[in-house]
């Protein structure tokens, strides 16, 4: 019985010591084929920024400041580059690290929340609901809902957070819309609202 305890204790500790030789070398070989690897490619400013010259602004930040009721710090929408009138719409959103939310989020480790990552997602379902007919610009629209959320990835200063909203639900009579919304940062996804429920403020 004891030597079965010492053994179990013999094998636990040996988690904590050092890497063997042998994954010590495996790792110093690792590291010499990275250094040996062909550096990328410089491709000067010019050529990345053109990589975005399809892509056409539909609304600019002015454009939608006289949609939707939010300033700053709480306009989370930069521009919309897609827009399908009354349904759909495609917008930006750079992140920044002078945001006032990360002197908080976090001091060491700054990460864009993820309830304004599904807010900006609702500002975006804003630009196409305070547009449809009947509706006043300007008008004030709350959150009365949002399921399905799921986060993928950190949102970071210096990413760029392009965001997908359809509506799928508008009642202008009850003043009720549903939407749901994905964001992506360079291709991968990093958020996904299933459903999105809001009420436009009455007077």
């Amino acid at each position: 019985m004891k030597l079965a305890i010492l053994a179990t204790l013999f094998s636990a500790a040996s988690a904590f010591v050092a890497p063997s030789a042998q994954y010590a070398q495996t790792s110093t070989v690792l590291r010499a084929e990275e250094a040996d690897a062909e550096p990328a490619e410089f491709k000067g400013a010019e050529a990345i920024s053109s990589l975005t010259s399809g892509v056409k602004t539909i609304m600019t930040n002015e454009d939608i400041a006289k949609v939707l009721p939010h300033r700053y710090p709480f306009l989370l929408v930069d521009k919309i580059i897609e827009y399908e009138e009354g349904k759909r719409a495609v917008g930006v959103k750079s992140i920044t690290a002078n945001e006032p939310q990360f002197t908080g989020h976090f001091p060491d480790r700054p990460v864009m929340p993820g309830v304004l990552q599904v807010e900006a997602l609702a500002q975006v379902a804003g630009t196409i609901a305070l547009q449809m007919p009947g509706m006043e610009p300007g008008t004030i629209f709350f959150f009365a809902g949002a399921d399905g959320i799921k986060w993928k990835k950190p949102v970071v200063p210096g990413d760029t957070m392009v965001m997908e909203v359809e509506i799928t639900k508008f009642n202008a009579r009850f003043g009720l819309a549903k939407a749901t919304g994905k964001a992506y940062v360079d291709g991968e996804m990093c958020v996904e609202v299933k459903e999105m429920t809001f009420a436009l403020a009455k007077e």
